[in-house]
């Protein structure tokens, strides 16, 4: 059976760097993968030349690369989630699963050190909370790099317990990571393009295959 998979993601970006390759194979095996995007990725920034608009457009153009159903963003304030209501990000996540009645999730690492990525977390576990009837089987969390492993030591370390098999989908994740150039940074960067395949390689030798994405799995219920 074929399953709706909703990935939330505090920036548009991050749903590559996390689990594009997981993404493609979702659709490959027939499931219909949608993205959430929660802010616009570039409105706390500085002296930066990257316009909304640009980033908008390298959504959608990694959205096609990687062959996604939607993309949504709710426009919450870039890196400053933490000034808007949990509530209030808690219900606009319950109208977007309520929607797309998903039947499994993938979003931040609660120990990320972007304060958008745990905020992000909080309100996807709270949108969750299990039910009676309700449509979330799996929720899963992905890893960041330059976030995941940037907070404070021993700070809810992430410690993947799930590894997804990405060899056949590797090319097709440096593509969608090469419409986000302007985000990535170069090496010896953590969130270039050559360390986030590297960072893949490794979870993927981990386990006895090439490339590999990584999650600790949150909840599964059958």
């Amino acid at each position: 059976m074929n399953k709706q998979i909703l990935v939330v993601a505090a920036h548009s970006d991050d749903e590559v760097l996390g689990c594009a390759g997981t993404i493609v194979r979702h659709i490959n095996a027939g499931d219909k993968v949608h993205l959430l995007f929660m802010t616009d990725g570039v409105g706390s920034r500085l002296g930066v030349n990257i316009s909304v608009n640009s980033r908008i457009l390298a959504a959608e153009n990694s959205a096609k690369i990687l062959g996604v159903t939607s993309v949504e963003n709710l426009d919450f304030p870039d890196n400053r989630m933490d000034e808007v209501a949990l509530l209030d990000i808690v219900q606009s996540l319950e109208g977007v699963i309520y929607k797309i009645k998903p039947d499994v999730v993938y979003t931040h690492h609660i120990g990320d050190l972007n304060i958008d990525h745990q905020i992000t977390h909080k309100a996807l576990i709270t949108a969750c909370r299990p039910q009676s009837g309700f449509c979330v089987k799996e929720i899963y969390t992905f890893e960041i790099p330059s976030s995941t492993e940037w907070n404070t030591p021993g700070v809810e370390p992430f410690s993947p317990n799930v590894y997804i098999d990405i060899t056949d989908y590797i090319d097709i994740k440096k593509q969608a990571l090469e419409v986000y150039s302007k985000e990535m940074r170069q090496p010896p960067h953590s969130r270039s393009i050559d360390n986030t395949i590297r960072l893949n390689a490794l979870r993927g030798n981990s386990v006895g295959v090439d490339y590999a994405e990584a999650f600790m799995l949150i909840r599964m219920s059958r």
